[in-house]
């Protein structure tokens, strides 16, 4: 018997189109259900982690203000969460050079505010402390021991204990007490978070946090040799940090710590009449030394090359027009004008002439070569490359060997002790003595300013407590060289000092 093939559907296949058509339906909907979970996954975590909030208004508006805590986008990359950063004196007192909490690095500290000059903070998802300029670059002083400090924004921070503060920060990071309960633990001594922030602190930020602090371990390799000194209060290693950092080279054996720089009037250097920027002239100009500097902060390649570099140029402007502080004290004004003679005749060829910016070969002037074999054409190559990796533009570091040191316009000098580029002697009244009777040992960092000598306080009880010694024999200390004027008559090295007071 044989049957004919069915034609009619019948109500079977319409229940699995049906069937197929819900199964669709449902994942459509787990699909948008994903999307939207994802979604509000994704704007989570940018508020939680990345979205930036403009400082407030009491620090954008006033220049000042700007320059000492106003942001460079360092707290993006390079930034500390400020609740971590608030708790680690409290947590690791003994890793600090000091009693006082971070005042303990000679930061300079002005009355009422929540950080130190030269801290920035800003929310990129949550609070974060970073560094500017400021902090190297703003500097403290005190007319008598009983006075109040006066601050001076684009001074040299001849305070601040640099190489202290990095090897803080790295080695709290390395103490097994860093972890996410001792740090909560304080944490919540402190402030209330809401439950969310506290699981991030716990989970996300605290962890991220020390792993990046560890990766800085490498990096800053260099301030744990034995052979090597501490730096002292007021001096950085300039340019071996741009090469550990920038170019991430090997560690060497070279070492030149340097004073830290005025930045006063920085419009005054000028490269199109041949002059050169920072101590050996290994920089073309000001709008390098700029970018250098802020990228080094940074620690990254800026989130927006137009920002960064429009906060550059308002650096620039800044530092250009600000001008060197006057003198605090009386001056003998015949004095001055004798001495305005001896100057003319003894120091002007160098520092108020064409000279002035310029390099003086080593052979010259006589001073420590140390800074100058930290840095050479080929690191100043590979720095210049990164940068142009970047997309970022500037005339950059010289590409040429280095052959002596920069003939410092003196606007200011009453302002800029210790003297020489690395800061070995303490006064202009000992730099007028012959190196063999300069002091060999002094206290850098102590800020009661001593007008006979034109120079700060160096020794006595508080010099000694709350400074750091400062030994000539030690690698990278020397006081050798720049005898200019070392042969004057007493009454013309006195005369002269009264107008060096003016400048």
């Amino acid at each position: 018997m044989k049957f004919a093939p069915c034609t009619n559907p019948g109500p079977r296949p319409t229940r699995l189109v049906c069937r197929r058509r819900n199964t669709g339906r449902s994942l459509l909907v787990a699909l948008l259900l994903l999307l939207a979970l994802g979604a509000a996954g994704g704007a989570f975590a940018w508020y939680k982690f990345f979205r930036e909030e403009a400082q407030p208004e009491w620090i954008t508006r006033d220049p000042d203000m700007r320059f000492k805590y106003g942001s460079i986008g360092a707290e993006r990359d390079a930034g500390i969460p400020y609740w971590i950063f608030y708790v680690l004196p409290r947590m690791f007192p003994d890793k600090l050079p000091g009693p006082g909490g971070y005042a303990a690095f000679g930061v300079v500290w002005e009355e009422g505010q929540e950080l130190p000059v030269g801290f920035s903070k800003k929310v990129v998802g949550f609070p974060r402390v970073a560094n500017n300029c400021a902090s190297c670059h703003t500097t403290s002083y005190r007319t008598q021991a009983d006075a109040a400090p006066t601050f001076v924004p684009t001074g040299p921070n001849h305070t601040l204990n640099l190489w202290a503060f990095f090897r803080f920060l790295v080695d709290c990071a390395k103490d097994p007490r860093f972890n996410a309960d001792n740090l909560m633990a304080e944490i919540n001594l402190v402030t209330d978070l809401s439950f969310i922030d506290r699981l991030l602190y716990r989970f996300v930020i605290i962890p991220i946090t020390r792993k990046r602090l560890l990766e800085r371990e490498q990096q800053f390799a260099w301030l744990y040799r034995d052979d090597f000194p501490p730096w002292g209060r007021g001096r950085d290693d300039a340019m071996n940090l741009t090469k550990y950092f920038m170019i991430r080279w090997p560690m060497d054996d070279s070492f030149g710590p340097t004073d830290m720089p005025s930045l006063w009037n920085l419009g005054k250097y000028r490269a199109d009449q041949g002059m050169r920027m920072n101590f050996a002239g290994d920089s073309h100009d000001a709008y390098s030394v700029v970018i250098d500097s802020a990228l080094g902060l940074l620690g990254a390649p800026p989130k927006d090359n137009a920002e960064f570099l429009g906060e550059v140029r308002w650096l620039i402007e800044y530092v250009s027009a600000k001008r060197a502080p006057p003198y605090p004290f009386a001056v003998d004004t015949a004095a001055v004008a004798r001495g305005k003679q001896v100057f003319d005749t003894t120091c002007a060829g160098c520092h108020a002439s064409a000279r002035t910016g310029t390099v003086i070969p080593l052979a010259e002037v006589g001073t420590s070569a140390e800074r100058i074999a930290t840095w050479n054409e080929r690191a100043a190559r590979e720095a210049n490359q990164v940068v142009a990796g970047m997309g970022i533009e500037r005339p950059g570091l010289v590409e040429a060997p280095l052959t002596g040191y920069v003939a410092a316009f003196l606007d200011g000098i009453w302002l800029r002790a210790p003297y020489l580029h690395n800061g070995s002697v303490p006064s202009l009244r000992d730099l007028l003595e012959p190196p063999a009777q300069r002091p060999t040992r002094f206290w850098r960092g102590y800020d009661v300013y001593d007008p006979d000598r034109v120079g700060f306080v160096t020794h006595g009880p508080e010099a000694e407590r709350i400074g750091t010694v400062h030994d000539v024999g030690a690698r990278g200390g020397s006081n050798r060289g720049h005898a200019f004027g070392t042969t004057l008559p007493a009454a013309d090295k006195a005369d002269l000092l009264e107008y060096l007071k003016t400048m």
